[in-house]
């Protein structure tokens, strides 16, 4: 009788694909995987030309003031915001302590659309007003987590004053600081080509390597040594022509550089002729982008942002304090629930009503989730007919971590 082979050696012996060490590889690299950490929950941005060492301090100080006349306690936030009464007061406190401690997360000198063209001179020295201020607000320690410039675009068809103020920028705090302050982020607005993003990152390493690694500079320049690591930036999704080259292989092929997508709602809206009451975060229109915008970036460690109001209270009054308020509340929350943690405030006002939404909408499931991790780690039952399947698991353990980065 013959002898039966044993199966248990040779089973799945040369059946494993060649090619899968080297796609395994480019997975890993295309889609880490890292835990979410803290993001901002906004990006306040300020005119180059309005921007000082108090602007932070000014943007502190209008803020709690409006609270104080408008949103007194617990009670007026939870009618303003539809917010429930025990939610209410934990969502009030924790807004004060945070307009109190750390207003702005998030701090963006626009040298772009809430700027202008200005003359040469004249832009060369608002990039030095907004270094020594940057310096200023580093020395006095009000320097928020993140800041930077955004530049002009290359769609205008001048790089050449985009790169010049970005090297003005980063050269004029550098000098007066002695290094670049940790933070540090570019944003580079209205990429209409993907060429683009790589002709901008190519900027950003020649600015790291320093004025004798230009092209035709003289030997022996400054190096760039004292910028503190690898420069980053975030792209702008201002325009339908963006949208067809978002891919997770474009923050692959960026060499790690490309930081974020901020979506900006005006122009976007705007390119698709859409009525001007119409240019609205919530639009179909803007949701459709949005999500092009995630399923480009799933996995790949590239942060989203959504965009802004243009519209700050009409009067002093109550009433209209209120009811941009609650505008912008409805805005905040409809990003919130897309997926969007982050977007761009515009308005002091709009600070109260940013942290209002963000942390009743961390604090309004955190308990229950929190037993829902606890039950899962236990192999026990979570109560209310719920069945969580892993996925399910990891998300909302990711949310528990966003909360708590979140909160104060």
């Amino acid at each position: 009788m013959p002898a039966v082979p044993d199966l248990r050696v040779t089973l799945g012996e040369g059946l494993v694909p060649p090619g899968f060490a080297a796609a395994y590889r480019a997975q890993q690299a295309r889609y880490p995987a890292t835990a979410a950490g803290w993001q901002p929950v906004h990006t306040v941005y300020v005119p180059a030309d309005r921007f000082s060492a108090r602007t932070v301090g000014e943007w502190r100080d209008q803020a709690l003031s409006l609270v104080k006349a408008h949103l007194a306690g617990p009670d007026e936030l939870a009618e303003v915001f539809g917010t429930p009464g025990l939610l209410a007061a934990a969502v009030h406190e924790k807004v004060l302590i945070k307009l109190a401690h750390e207003p702005i997360e998030d701090l963006r000198v626009d040298f772009e659309d809430g700027y202008g063209m200005r003359p040469d001179p004249v832009e060369d020295g608002h990039v030095e007003q907004a270094a020594e201020a940057v310096a200023a607000l580093h020395a006095a320690g009000e320097l928020p987590r993140r800041w930077g410039p955004r530049v002009k675009s290359f769609a205008d068809g001048d790089p050449g004053r985009a790169v010049r103020t970005l090297d003005g920028f980063v050269t004029g705090v550098v000098d007066r600081v002695g290094e670049l302050p940790a933070g540090f982020t570019v944003t580079f607005p209205k990429v209409l080509m993907e060429e683009y993003l790589g002709q901008f990152a190519d900027v950003l390493e020649r600015l790291e390597a320093g004025p004798a690694a230009r092209p035709g500079a003289a030997p022996g320049g400054r190096p760039g040594s004292r910028l503190g690591g690898r420069l980053r930036f975030e792209m702008q999704v201002e325009a339908p022509q963006t949208l067809p080259f978002l891919r997770a292989e474009l923050a692959e092929s960026l060499g790690g550089r490309l930081a974020a997508a901020h979506f900006g709602v005006f122009d976007y809206t705007a390119a698709l002729g859409l009525p001007p009451h119409e240019q609205r975060l919530d639009h179909p229109a803007c949701d459709h982008a949005r999500h092009v915008m995630q399923t480009a970036f799933a996995g790949t460690g590239v942060e989203l942002s959504d965009g802004s109001l243009a519209a700050s209270p009409a009067s002093e009054r109550a009433d209209d304090v209120h009811m941009l308020w609650r505008r912008h509340a409805d805005l905040v929350g409809h990003s919130l629930r897309h997926g969007f943690y982050q977007g761009w405030d515009m308005h002091p006002s709009h600070l109260v009503s940013r942290f209002a939404t963000v942390y009743a909408f961390h604090l309004a499931d955190y308990d229950a989730y929190r037993e829902r991790v606890s039950a899962w780690e236990e192999q026990r039952e979570a109560g209310g007919g719920v069945m969580d399947e892993p996925a399910t698991i990891r998300t909302i353990a990711a949310a528990l971590r966003r909360a708590d980065a979140a909160l104060p």
